[in-house]
């Protein structure tokens, strides 16, 4: 199965090697019939520190580093 890959923005850096990202998507309501924004956050592993809040980034699923982390940031070249 292949990994899910997503983009979103860094809204938190705080943590050590880690990133939160928020993921935005639009759905159709079911009943209303009307685009809805939904957006989730994602802790995200970041090795070497380089992303800082505000940045758009890719994230890319993978095997959990701990509690929350199950992704990791995506290198801006791929």
């Amino acid at each position: 199965m292949p990994k899910r890959i997503l983009e979103g923005l860094v809204v938190s850096d705080k943590g050590d090697k880690t990133v939160v990202v928020k993921v935005e998507r639009t759905i159709l309501h079911p009943v209303l019939k009307k685009t809805v924004r939904k957006s989730k956050r994602y802790h995200a592993h970041d090795e070497n520190n380089a992303y800082k809040t505000g940045d758009a980034i890719r994230i890319i699923e993978c095997a959990p580093k701990s509690k929350l982390k199950t992704w990791e940031v995506l290198p801006r070249d791929q």
